[in-house]
């Protein structure tokens, strides 16, 4: 009852392997599974509360200006950052980021940490007053905010450090998706390339409902997913579902349940959890 009838949804009996099902299973039914000690849900707290004072404060300076806010989903900012961390724990040493305008500001400050300074004055239309000062950083071009990528280096208090990096996005939803996957396959080939080499570099992918289930690439991109020379070891998905895409219903927008029942064609496991 706890696994199945709470807040959080798994769907995993569609996969093929049954001993995947099994480990799944076992994961998931475990009087373990989500038990957070009083510390670590106050960590949970403290990053969720950044994420969500970060977009009310855009909103109440900003409000004019377009944003593209993560209002609704910002748990995905915690979410993003316990996923790195546990990924360092395994041995990953970098992460390669693709993502819509959706929530780029917010994951830009809270996972990248890209100074807020710097935003605010691209809001301002100023921000090229701090050239001088970031002269290092090449995200400070001509491109609106929402469009920027950047990159660094995270350390632990244990001297462990692992690479984070957000890819520039066009304002083509999706088309990312297949950079970000090159970018980790030639990162992995540069390592030696061995099948140990896919467990160093990891791409993650975040979606809008309505692309998700709409645009080609993402169909396109995951059936290349097990060609041998294109295989990176797999993608983390995330789906920012905030029933909307531009305009349109999600009863207008795709003839599936959920969006992101398109895993479902390549036997992936999905978790539903509230934004």
């Amino acid at each position: 009852e706890k696994t199945y009838c709470s807040t959080l949804g798994v769907e995993y009996m569609h996969m093929g392997s049954k001993e995947k099902c099994n480990w799944i299973r076992s994961q998931v039914e475990s009087p373990k599974w989500m038990a957070f000690n009083k510390e670590k849900k106050l960590h949970i707290y403290e990053r969720l509360t950044f994420a969500d004072y970060f977009e009310k404060f855009c909103g109440n300076k900003f409000n004019t200006a377009k944003r593209f806010g993560l209002e609704g989903g910002e748990s995905c900012i915690p979410g993003l950052k316990c996923m790195i961390d546990r990924g360092s724990e395994l041995g990953l040493e970098s992460f390669v980021f693709g993502m819509p305008h959706r929530g780029r500001l917010n994951v830009l400050t809270n996972v990248m940490r890209k100074p807020m300074p710097q935003i605010f004055k691209e809001f301002q239309g100023t921000h090229y007053d701090l050239d001088e000062y970031m002269k290092n950083d090449w995200s400070s071009h001509g491109d609106v905010k929402y469009h920027l990528g950047t990159s660094m280096d995270r350390s632990y208090p244990d001297g462990r450090r692992v690479h984070l990096s957000l890819v520039a996005n066009p304002s083509h939803l999706e088309a990312v998706n297949p950079v970000v996957i090159g970018k980790v396959r030639a990162k992995q080939f540069l390592s030696g390339n061995r099948e140990q080499d896919k467990l160093k570099h990891m791409p993650v992918l975040l979606h809008g409902d309505a692309a998700f289930a709409g645009q080609g690439v993402v169909y396109e991109t995951m059936q290349m997913s097990k060609v041998p020379d294109y295989d990176v070891g797999g993608t983390i998905h995330v789906i920012v579902n905030n029933q909307v895409g531009f305009t349109t219903d999600p009863k207008n927008g795709r003839s599936t349940l959920y969006s992101s029942d398109l895993g479902k064609a390549f036997n992936i496991p999905i978790l539903h959890c509230n934004g």
